[in-house]
């Protein structure tokens, strides 16, 4: 699943330890039942992918809900999905002990059309984000 691929390069990139590494691991498997909940329930939704500066965690995790485009995002907008759709993916979050204050501040929409069209198709690069080490607010 591209899910588990761009965590295991997220993870190469970055120099986890051993505990961070275990709370990434959880994040990974509390999303992917966020993901096979929504994947076929939710249309022009394709997939899910997070990153996080682990000194400013949990305030520094985001989600990215991956659809095919951003007509998609319209509609499930439109049809208040979006809050659902939060919601779960917020609650097997909790399951594994990571709490978000602002799910709408955490989890992001995006579509592969926008990548296309911005990016050449370079998830990589469309998703590079510079977490600073902030301070929890």
């Amino acid at each position: 699943m591209i899910l588990t691929v761009l965590s295991l390069l997220i993870s190469l990139l970055m120099k986890l330890t051993k505990t961070t590494k275990k709370l990434d691991d959880s994040i990974c498997k509390a999303l992917t039942i966020a993901c096979e909940n929504s994947l076929h329930v939710i249309e022009g939704f394709s997939w899910l992918t997070h990153r996080a500066n682990y000194t400013n965690f949990p305030a520094s995790l985001v989600v990215t809900c991956i659809f095919e485009s951003e007509a998609d995002i319209e509609k499930i907008q439109q049809d208040n999905l979006d809050g659902e759709f939060r919601k779960d993916i917020q609650k097997q979050l909790l399951k594994v002990g990571v709490t978000l204050k602002n799910i709408k501040q955490n989890i992001h929409f995006d579509s592969e059309e926008a990548c296309q069209r911005h990016h050449q198709g370079q998830w990589p690069q469309r998703l590079d984000l510079k977490i600073g080490k902030q301070k929890p607010r």
